[in-house]
């Protein structure tokens, strides 16, 4: 193999795992607020499922939506807190 053709391999790497680097701060805070946006909406939905019976429920508005997603479970029993409190 040329010695130019090494070069050029190992820059494409390095450039490959520099960009991998730069974007796995990123990536990692998507996954979790994916996540966190999941498991907010699952314990949304069983509280309005379950707890329609008994009189509480949680609106889906565009605020709710945005409390969920960034904050998860935690998010729906801020809700639920607020709900009470009004």
């Amino acid at each position: 193999m040329d010695f130019s053709v090494i070069i050029v391999i190992a820059a494409i790497v390095l450039a490959v795992v520099v960009v991998l680097k730069l974007l796995a701060k990123p990536i990692r805070f998507i996954f979790k607020l994916l996540i966190n946006t999941v498991l907010g909406f699952v314990l949304l939905w069983l509280i309005n499922f379950f707890g329609a019976g008994l009189g509480i429920t949680l609106e889906l508005t565009l605020l709710n939506a945005l409390v969920v997603g960034f904050l998860g479970i935690p998010g729906v029993l801020l809700l639920l807190a607020i709900h009470f409190l009004l």
